[in-house]
């Protein structure tokens, strides 16, 4: 009778745990919505970004440009736990740590040969059909540059 209730609770958890992990708002698919956004010159952005979780470990996948232009695809894995997992194909960064502040909040560091070169914060809107990026993050020269980005659910 014991074995039975653990086990019936056991399940119960994880079920309540995948339920709530496949409503996590950051989830899907975005777009970026250039006509709101301010992208500063010289600056690498993504023009469209994929949230996938798988169990505990959440794949961010981005498609946009290097500060040249030119095209970049980057993929980021890992946990919205504060420490640092390498951002691969990303041009002015190598890793990329993410801490959950609340439902609809991330911040993030940008790390580059052990010194942090930038920071952020994604917002997901109340209705969760939108999110706002603000980020600091080095130019192709180096240098700090502040851009706001708006994205729209695909």
């Amino acid at each position: 009778m014991k074995k039975t209730i653990l086990l019936t609770f056991l399940i119960s958890a994880a079920a309540v745990s995948l339920c709530l992990a496949g409503n996590d708002a950051f989830m899907g698919t975005w777009k970026l919505n250039e006509s709101k956004s301010k992208i500063p010159a010289n600056a690498a952005h993504n023009n469209t970004v994929v949230y996938a979780q798988n169990g505990d470990e959440v794949t961010i996948t981005g498609d946009g440009v290097d500060a040249a232009g030119k095209p970049v695809h980057q993929v980021w894995t890992g946990k919205f736990d504060g420490k640092e997992y390498a951002a691969k194909g990303a041009t002015n960064h190598a890793l990329r740590a993410y801490t959950k502040v609340d439902a609809n909040t991330l911040t993030y560091t940008l790390t580059k040969d052990g010194k942090n070169v930038g920071h952020g914060k994604v917002v997901v809107a109340a209705d969760g059909k939108s999110r706002t990026v603000t980020e600091t993050q080095p130019d192709a020269d180096g240098k700090p540059v502040d851009g706001t980005y708006f994205f729209d659910k695909q």
